[in-house]
Formats: C-alpha cells, structure tokens, sequence
C-alpha cells in the first residue's frame, strides 16, 4: 500500500493509546474488529486506511519498538525510531 505520513503515524499512535484500545488489544489475538474501530477512528481525522493497513502499521512498529528496545539494553547497538518515545510510553 502507499506509505504512511508522519501524521497518519502520530493519529494511529494517538489511537493506539487509548487505555480502552490497548485494554481490547491485550486481551486478544483475534482483533480485526478492534482495527475496524481503529481504521473508523482514523477516519475522523481524514485518513482514510482499512483495518488490515492499520493492523500491519501496528504490528511493525510494534517489532521496531522491540528490537530497539532489546538493542538498547544489550547497548550492542545504538539503534533508534522515529516514534520511539511515543510507543515507549504505550507499551
């Protein structure tokens, strides 16, 4: 698909954070309706993605979050993210 903005990110991000989101996404593997309700929401900000998109952002910065994450405290590496403190603060 089309790559995502900066602040297609951020809203996502934005999204993400609500304790109610995250409180669904924990609790679950099977989360296409959470993503439903993800793409809906990014709808209201003008950005138009489907759930599969929205799922696929998630998981990959989720992954990036993590190898990061795990580099910074191995300190093999000084590997960085844009949304790093953004999803440090979610996750």
């Amino acid at each position: 698909g089309k790559h995502w903005t900066v602040n297609e990110v951020r809203a996502l991000i934005r999204i993400w954070s609500d304790k109610n989101i995250q409180q669904q996404l924990e609790g679950t593997v099977r989360n296409k309706r959470i993503f439903e309700q993800v793409a809906a929401r990014l709808q209201n900000f003008g950005i138009d993605r489907d759930w599969k998109q929205c799922r696929t952002k998630y998981k990959n910065l989720k992954h990036e979050y993590k190898s990061v994450k795990s580099s910074q405290v191995s300190r093999s590496t000084s590997k960085s993210m844009k949304f790093f403190n953004e999803l440090d603060a979610i996750l």
